[in-house]
């Protein structure tokens, strides 16, 4: 057999394993926001149609992916979804996270927060404190409703449309300050500044005298969990700092997800390796 069966492409190249070709498979199947047929998967992941249908077979015999008779594409089945859901059961997500807020603690001199989704809440899991001598922290665990301060604010500005309309029509959007947005229609204008910035910004919503500026932390399925948050003294956050600490949250927070498995939106499967001439 030649290199260019191993390799599974069309070209001469770097024989890849069987394994990882399959892998190659699932990953793509993964990463689509769709099914996928025999053709695509072979595209996205470089090999040749009969090599991908070849793999495709065996993962469906092996309960690792579903085929559609009817439409002919491929989803993923119990036996990855079983491998996914234990792996999420192992990450640590603050011990992920932790020397990515210690790192922006340090940039900007603020104390740094991170949070996790509960449901139509969130909570404090983490913090790592200012060295300033007059700083803010938070209460670790702690519950907060998703439309009061920036990392509320970030988690459901993440959240596809149809959820936010689930909390803003299910849930009271009770003030904590006089500062806190409290209408139905302010909220959604709110939505739609944080998802057109990349972070949100509270100025004494959740805690008079505190501002921060946060954004949201994604897990490998491209799902928001979490937050997380630059906060201090209010005065200290004027409209152009906000935005310097915006874009470094947005930096932070897209390291912190890229840990936990999360690709940047628009990228695909590895391809084969290319040809040796």
């Amino acid at each position: 057999m030649d290199q260019a069966e191993e390799n599974g492409s069309g070209s001469k190249g770097p024989a890849r394993s069987g394994i990882a070709r399959a892998l190659a498979v699932i990953d793509a199947i993964a990463r689509s926001p769709q099914a996928q047929g025999v053709s695509m998967i072979a595209r996205e992941t470089g090999l040749s149609k009969a090599v991908a249908h070849r793999i495709l077979r065996e993962l469906v015999n092996g309960r690792f992916l579903r085929f559609d008779e009817t439409t002919k594409v491929y989803r993923l089945g119990p036996g990855a979804l079983g491998i996914g859901l234990a792996a999420m059961r192992e990450l640590d997500v603050p011990a992920i996270a932790h020397r990515h807020l210690v790192a922006l603690s340090e940039r900007t001199g603020e104390t740094t927060t991170l949070s996790l989704r509960q449901g139509w809440s969130r909570v404090y899991v983490d913090q790592v404190l200012s060295s300033h001598e007059i700083r803010m922290s938070v209460a670790l665990g702690s519950s907060h409703p998703l439309h009061a301060g920036s990392s509320s604010k970030a988690i459901l500005a993440a959240l596809p449309d149809g959820e936010v309309d689930d909390y803003v029509a299910h849930h009271r959007l009770d003030s904590v300050t006089d500062a806190t947005i409290t209408s139905a229609g302010a909220l959604r204008e709110e939505i739609g500044r944080i998802r057109a910035l990349g972070y949100a910004v509270s100025s004494g919503e959740r805690q008079s005298g505190a501002a921060s500026v946060a954004a949201p932390i994604y897990g490998a399925a491209g799902q928001p969990i979490g937050s997380i948050s630059v906060c201090g003294l209010q005065d200290m956050f004027t409209r152009s700092r906000s935005r310097s600490l915006g874009d470094q949250v947005i930096a932070a927070a897209a390291a912190i997800s890229a840990d936990l498995g999360r690709r940047p939106p628009g990228s695909t499967a590895p391809a084969a390796a290319p040809p040796r001439h």
